[in-house]
């Protein structure tokens, strides 16, 4: 009665990862859009194109309304100096101000955004790799633990068809009843892995959803994941290279910056309105000015070659670091390239032995139905079974999980 249950059960859940299926793009594409880090990034670059746009917004004539008045009283001889106060102003003012800025440090400036924005973009491409690869991760992790679910089922199942006709033949006496005990505590450990496989894989389904932003409690069956092995491209066009060009622009860029900020600077206003002290026909005191500013830098104390020196260390900091990102990368490829080629070596080696172990059991249990099998050999035959299917589980999420990682660096 147990043994029928459980095959009910059984029954169920597999019924249960039959009825949805999911392909790790859905995955994917949920983790994309849930991932808030994805989002606060596309909002920094929207933020340096408004960047941009206030900066050419600033350089237009800015105009301005001002208002002022001061009352000062002098009793009895007491008070503030009519002449530095004129006892009393009013003033009510319409002010337009504009920077000269010559054309190439305005695109000075406009590049220093640009490159910051461009960093940002490459900084989300880099991150949504990052997300990609975790949660393809994950999703290998939970195929192969699905996998290993339905081997574990498949195994029962063999050992539960098998129990039956032993037990029969138990009964006519062609097998001893030890016999049929040691079969049954085989028939018993698998039903434990079984029970041990669907916890596993519940588990790690749920870690997946949990990664994916997914708030989501059912079961479903995963689909094979279609990765296949990218080429290497040229380093200069990786993403993971795109930060070191970018410091580069940006230094160059700086030093620009630098020189600009030392060249004379202009500024041209405007105003008119009313201005008066009530001194003479108030009527009269409507009007206009307007002027000039020029500031010219002579000597700042060596500032100026202190920021060369500043931008130069730091050049010299990125090739370093270039450098030895670029020989780790190198490194890296290669290594994956070569776990994988001896991965799929592998892989046809445990095939053929799988096709070695499925014979003999299917020989195994034809001598078993008529009485000619020492239960043993079986009960070996089947965990030679288990064995190299385990291996061959472990072997293709292995090769699942390294191609995963070279896609990774091959973008």
């Amino acid at each position: 009665m147990k043994q029928f249950f459980g095959i009910i059960l059984c029954i169920l859940f597999c019924s249960v990862l039959k009825a949805q299926t999911y392909t790790l793009n859905h995955y994917l594409e949920i983790s994309k859009n849930s991932s808030p880090l994805l989002r606060d990034l596309k909002n920094q670059v929207a933020m340096s194109q408004l960047d941009s746009l206030r900066l050419r917004a600033g350089l237009k004539v800015q105009v301005s309304a001002n208002s002022g008045g001061l009352f000062a009283p002098v009793i009895n001889g007491y008070g503030y100096s009519g002449a530095i106060t004129n006892f009393q102003t009013l003033n009510a003012l319409l002010t337009a101000n504009k920077t000269i800025i010559g054309k190439r440090y305005l695109n000075s400036q406009l590049a220093a955004i640009g490159l910051q924005r461009d960093s940002i973009l490459n900084t989300s491409k880099i991150s949504e790799l990052d997300l990609k690869r975790a949660i393809t991760v994950q999703y290998i992790t939970a195929y192969g633990s699905l996998q290993q679910l339905k081997f574990s089922q498949e195994v029962v199942d063999l050992l539960t068809k098998e129990e039956d006709v032993l037990k029969k033949l138990t009964r006519a006496n062609v097998y001893r009843q030890s016999d049929y005990l040691t079969f049954l505590v085989t028939l018993k450990q698998q039903e434990l892995q079984l029970s041990q496989s669907r916890l596993l894989y519940k588990n790690d389904y749920s870690t997946l959803n949990y990664l994916s932003g997914i708030a989501d409690t059912s079961m479903v069956e995963l689909t094979e994941p279609d990765l296949q092995r990218t080429f290497t491209p040229d380093a200069t066009n990786s993403i993971f290279f795109k930060k070191y060009q970018l410091d580069s622009l940006r230094f160059v860029n700086g030093r620009k910056l630098i020189d600009f900020s030392y060249r004379p600077k202009a500024n041209i206003f405007a105003d008119g309105g009313f201005n008066t002290d009530f001194i003479g026909p108030v009527y009269r005191n409507f009007g206009t000015s307007f002027g000039f500013n020029i500031s010219v830098p002579i000597y700042d104390g060596g500032q100026r070659k202190l920021q060369y020196k500043r931008l130069s260390l730091e050049e010299e900091t990125r090739e370093s670091y270039k450098a030895f990102f670029n020989v780790q990368y190198r490194q890296q490829i290669a290594q994956l390239n070569q776990q994988i080629n001896e991965n799929e070596k592998l892989t046809k080696q445990i095939n053929d032995q799988i096709k070695y172990t499925e014979s003999l059991i299917k020989v195994d249990t034809q001598l078993l139905q008529t009485g000619d099998l020492k239960i043993t050999e079986l009960i070996l035959a089947v965990n030679n079974y288990l064995t190299v299917k385990n291996l061959f589980t472990q072997t293709t999420i292995s090769r699942l999980q390294l191609i995963n990682q070279l896609n990774y660096w091959n973008r």
